[in-house]
């Protein structure tokens, strides 16, 4: 596909934003003046990290209109689900909840139940939504997120649903930010895609690139780490053709230098924006990650080419090659697809080749999913459904191999780590390459949860390892 050319992003101006805060005071009122008890919003996040940091934000303006929050749609005000479309089979599970609030607008008819992001920034979605699903009284799309207490509004005094799925996407700063967790934090960078990846819905979704001012991501890290945050994940649909004035490798640079105790990781690599300069900053970065998910789809050219991917078999292999020579001790994990429309067996052998090659530390699996309005919907895929099944299996049993043989050379190892969480008396810890060790804890987890510690591995799985914990070690 042609690219076209790149659009000036139109940034959100105050006088904007103190017209959304105007319509956020009036949908605090309309409370207050009906109910006794301060609304409760529920909103349930789909799809990948960027969806969790829109989520944050839609969290921070409801928090700013007077909103508590509840971990179930029973007895909350409003209902938003923000929703993913990469795949048919997340857009599946979002109907299939969406259904089940039916009962819930028959027993609470004054409750407001949304529907915004990737999902309902598609046209046919907005239509089916609005045909099939009458209790839904909110679509919005992912351009008017800061708009979420104008939409509230309307849809509260206006005299029907309303849906606003407009094209023209902007970058809107200074929203607030209700965060997720309390250790781990999402900072985006930029927004939308300029690739067409053939197979990929999220540049008609998330518009095209839209770069942050540096200056503005900076003071947010700054908060963050003077916060206390362990990790910062700076994100992006492909970080590395960020744009803002300076390139990723420099804002990484300078990400790297604010003080603090924090281990900064970045998602999602395009191979074909990767550059030396980019390894080359890892490397010097002390704080940044060793640990690099760099997505290949496939491993044959053809495949590649038929996918819009704008990168040869020989140029990954190329950039692994140079990673590893310049970062001890890096790891890798990657996405790839199998069942690509047209694919045979030849061009899957390319793709077991390549994880042999590179030996990843794990691997986001998929089964091509045809996206609506994408070219590669339209390609003819005489491959049989229980043959791209086979080849799954077949690829998933060799990463299940290769993932066990590295994390068995891990045993007897020290390691310090971040406890994450806990779960029937284990704690599960991350090592900054993202690999997991499982550690048993009898004690309050609470205490050490969001903290750092030391692990001795002591044992190894095909995905993850065990471990013992030093109690002593635990800190902040």
């Amino acid at each position: 596909m042609t690219r076209q050319p790149k659009p000036p992003a139109r940034q959100i101006t105050a006088a904007e934003l103190a017209e959304q805060q105007r319509f956020g005071a009036l949908v605090r009122q309309y409370y207050l003046d009906r109910y006794a008890d301060p609304p409760l919003a529920f909103v349930r996040t789909f799809g990948c990290q960027q969806n969790v940091a829109d989520s944050e934000r839609l969290c921070g303006m409801l928090a700013e209109m007077g909103f508590g929050f509840t971990d179930t749609p029973e007895g909350a005000a409003v209902i938003l689900f923000n929703t993913c479309a990469v795949r048919e089979h997340a857009e599946d599970r979002v109907f299939g909840n969406l259904g089940a609030l039916k009962a819930v607008k028959r027993r609470r008819p004054g409750t407001l139940i949304g529907v915004c992001g990737c999902m309902a920034q598609q046209e046919h979605v907005a239509a089916r939504l609005k045909a099939s699903f009458p209790h839904v009284g909110l679509v919005f799309g992912t351009h008017v997120l800061h708009r979420l207490p104008e939409l509230i509004w309307e849809a509260l005094t206006g005299p029907g649903r309303v849906i606003e799925i407009p094209e023209d996407a902007v970058i809107a700063e200074d929203i607030p930010v209700r965060r997720d967790g309390r250790f781990k934090a999402w900072l985006p960078v930029m927004y939308g895609c300029d690739n067409f990846c053939s197979y990929c819905v999220v540049p008609y979704v998330r518009g095209r690139e839209r770069s942050r001012d540096p200056a503005v991501i900076l003071r947010e890290a700054e908060e963050l780490a003077a916060a206390g945050y362990k990790e910062i994940t700076l994100l992006g649909q492909n970080v590395n053709s960020y744009a803002g004035g300076i390139t990723f490798p420099q804002l990484l640079e300078r990400i790297n230098a604010i003080p603090g105790d924090f281990l900064i990781r970045f998602m999602t690599s395009h191979p074909k924006d990767a550059t030396p300069a980019l390894f080359d900053a890892i490397a010097a970065c002390e704080k940044v990650a060793r640990h690099f998910h760099l997505p290949f789809q496939s491993g044959s050219d053809r495949i590649l080419e038929a996918m819009n991917r704008g990168y040869t078999r020989a140029h990954y292999l190329s950039l692994i090659q140079y990673a590893k020579d310049k970062i001890p001790g890096v790891t890798f994990t990657s996405d790839v697809i199998v069942g690509f429309p047209g694919e045979e067996r030849a061009d899957f052998e390319q793709t077991l080749d390549l994880l042999r090659r590179v030996e990843f530390a794990s691997l986001f699996t998929f089964i091509f999913s045809p996206r609506k309005g994408t070219p590669a919907a339209a390609l003819p895929d005489p491959t049989p459904a229980q043959v791209k099944s086979a080849w799954f299996a077949e690829m998933t049993a060799l990463q299940e191999e290769i993932s066990g043989r590295r994390l068995a050379q891990m045993v007897g190892q020290t390691r310090r780590v971040l406890i994450e969480s806990a779960e029937d008396g284990q704690l599960e810890t991350r090592l900054p390459e993202n690999t997991v060790i499982r550690v048993p804890y009898a004690g309050d987890p609470a205490a050490v949860i969001g903290r750092r510690a030391w692990v001795t591995v002591t044992q190894a799985r095909s995905w993850m390892l065990q471990g013992v914990l030093d109690a002593d070690s635990v800190s902040d």
